[in-house]
């Protein structure tokens, strides 16, 4: 299998295939949001388009990174999610880095939405669809964040059939920035279990696939083998 890994400014074309890996903590968090009922996730370009969704939706969920805003349900933390009862509902995401990812590939002809929680769903699903090209987009820190690359190398392995051990991946994004921001609380819109929950290992046993549907962007889970 042909691995590459990208930040998102580096994309100079649509991929074949494209996993966009965001695991503090936009696609942690839109896992919980299926987890927690959600029928789908549409992940929005800026925040006046968030706002506009929730405008014409009143009963869908926006939910945004950083603090509480005016017309905001929701902040990007799978701790404050995970109690939240979404059955049925449609979500409205907007992050600085995942879902600027997603729709950076949206023309690829199968897009998937990863993080730890679903690493071992993601690879499944890149096995049952023979895709033997894949385009690894990293999207935090401008293609630099090494809790991403750690997920996105480790989701790799497993898709080309190694027996990667998750132990070193899961350390590295332990000690990324990311991780000692947000258990510093230099982020906003964060709860203490936030970090833990980003690192839990196939907590869910779906992959994530966004796909166009009409103008806009999806998000949706898509069940895989049992493991």
């Amino acid at each position: 299998m042909d691995a590459r890994f990208l930040g998102t400014a580096e994309l100079t074309e649509a991929p074949s295939v494209a996993v966009v890996v965001d695991v503090m903590r936009a696609f942690t968090v839109a896992a919980w949001a299926f987890a927690q009922g959600a029928e789908k996730i549409v992940l929005a370009g800026s925040l006046d388009e968030a706002l506009a969704l929730k405008a014409r939706h009143p009963r869908w969920v926006a939910l945004k990174d950083g603090p509480p805003a005016p017309g905001f349900d929701a902040v990007n933390s799978p701790g404050l999610l995970r109690s939240t009862d979404l059955k049925g509902r449609t979500v409205v995401q907007k992050t600085t880095a995942g879902t600027v990812g997603a729709l950076a590939v949206k023309d690829a002809s199968l897009v998937l939405c990863a993080g730890f929680v679903v690493a071992e769903a993601t690879a499944r699903l890149l096995r049952e669809r023979a895709a033997d090209d894949v385009t690894y987009v990293v999207t935090g820190e401008d293609g630099h964040a090494d809790e991403d690359l750690a997920c996105a190398q480790y989701i790799a392995g497993r898709a080309a059939g190694s027996g990667t051990d998750a132990a070193a991946f899961l350390a590295r994004a332990a000690r990324s920035r990311a991780a000692a921001e947000l258990a510093q609380g230099i982020r906003q819109g964060v709860h203490p279990d936030d970090v833990a929950l980003c690192l839990e290992l196939d907590r869910f046993p779906f992959a994530m696939v966004a796909a166009p549907e009409g103008a806009i962007m999806v998000l949706r889970p898509c069940a895989v083998a049992p493991f």
